[in-house]
């Protein structure tokens, strides 16, 4: 039986915010990883002229392709991804889905906060530059149209409802200090899927890019074991 895995970015973002468990996959498995850029993501946003649909209809279009390859396909989605994760696996055949930093919720405001204050005090010294969460936000606070940031709310307002209606298993990974999704968000989708296979790990203290925290290797391989286990 052949495999496929559907990796899915996040809203802003491209292949690049899960290329380290993509890469991870490739590694320990034979499995086919496919990792498609949604309408207006990637390197460089050009997010204007695209709405929520473009991006439904990216992640299925991409399914299909897969789907021609392989027996089985596993879904993997990252932020907003895991939405639209959630959204192919009501409507296809899908054997499991790996959910990272679901964007179900938005935004944890204390963290944000917390490393907002950091950038501000960076600012202050003329170091803003080099702070992690500048780099990771610049492009997002500048490039991002509002219109766009309303098109993300609206998917994940329009799966909301649909989230008890799962039933393929479920990994969910979290990490504690995301300053964007807040951490309990895997603990409410947890609870509300009605998979009968789910698992949820969590990390101490990962954030947002969940990929690249300190012990990301640690949650590969859980969620990897989870995954051989739907096989």
């Amino acid at each position: 039986m052949k495999i496929g895995v559907l990796c899915l970015h996040g809203f802003t973002g491209g292949a690049y915010e899960i290329k380290a468990f993509s890469d991870y996959l490739e590694q320990y498995t034979e499995w086919k990883i496919y990792v498609p850029i949604l309408s207006g993501h990637g390197e460089k946003l050009n997010l204007d002229l695209f709405t929520a649909e473009h991006w439904l209809m990216d992640a299925e279009i991409a399914y299909k392709r897969l789907f021609k390859e392989v027996d089985e396909i596993f879904i993997i989605g990252f932020s907003m991804g895991g939405i639209i994760a959630m959204y192919l696996a009501l409507r296809y055949k899908v054997k499991a889905l790996v959910l990272l930093s679901p964007a179900a919720r938005y935004i944890r405001t204390m963290q944000f906060v917390t490393d907002l204050n950091g950038l501000f005090m960076d600012f202050m010294h003329g170091d803003h530059k080099e702070n992690e969460f500048f780099k990771l936000y610049e492009r997002k606070v500048i490039d991002v149209p509002i219109a766009s940031a309303k098109e993300f709310t609206r998917l994940v307002h329009k799966m909301s409802p649909y989230y008890e209606k799962i039933t393929v298993p479920v990994c969910l990974v979290q990490g504690e200090k995301d300053e964007l999704v807040p951490y309990t968000t895997a603990d409410f989708l947890y609870n509300k899927i009605a998979s009968k296979k789910k698992e949820l790990i969590t990390t101490p203290d990962g954030k947002h890019l969940i990929c690249y925290c300190e012990d990301a290797e640690k949650w590969f391989k859980k969620a990897l074991d989870f995954l051989n286990n739907c096989v």
